[in-house]
């Protein structure tokens, strides 16, 4: 199974504690998601979020409905938290989230570890189609934690 990796970091001007609990809300998971998605949870809320909690998801890829299903696997409060695929589009999905104390602000970091299905019959679709919508969803995530917390000019 052939893993690829996306990363990425921006520094938002709020605090560890302010910025760590927006995320540890898995209701929020909706309003940084594309609406073009269709996202939607369908774990009753609110999830207490802890190392095991499982959560499911529904979403709409070219009309076609896609369930996910996903395990927290590590959390560390104020520090981290992972989120593992247990069924969904992927082979494997493993998102590493972080949070380091930065110029009075908070240094988020993403980072994904994923797997196609059917490799290596899937490997040509992944720059052509799943990379850029995988970017294009991070990016919509960026824009909408920009506006949650505001902007660095220097970022």
């Amino acid at each position: 199974m052939h893993t690829h990796i996306l990363e990425r970091t921006q520094w938002v001007p709020a605090g560890i504690h302010e910025t760590f609990a927006f995320f540890a809300d898995a209701a929020n998971l909706q309003s940084i998601t594309p609406p073009w998605l269709h996202f939607r949870i369908l774990t009753p809320l609110p999830i207490d979020m802890r190392a095991g909690a499982l959560i499911e998801y529904q979403l709409k890829l070219h009309g076609m409905p896609v369930h996910w299903r996903t395990r927290i696997s590590r959390w560390e409060r104020g520090v981290a938290f992972v989120d593992e695929q247990l069924s969904g589009p992927y082979a494997k999905w493993v998102h590493l989230h972080t949070f380091v104390a930065e110029r009075d602000g908070t240094r988020l970091g993403d980072r994904v570890e994923y797997a196609l299905p059917l490799d290596p019959l899937s490997r040509p679709v992944h720059p052509l189609y799943v990379r850029p919508l995988i970017e294009r969803i991070f990016d919509h995530r960026r824009v909408v934690i920009r506006e949650q917390f505001g902007v660095d000019p220097n970022e």
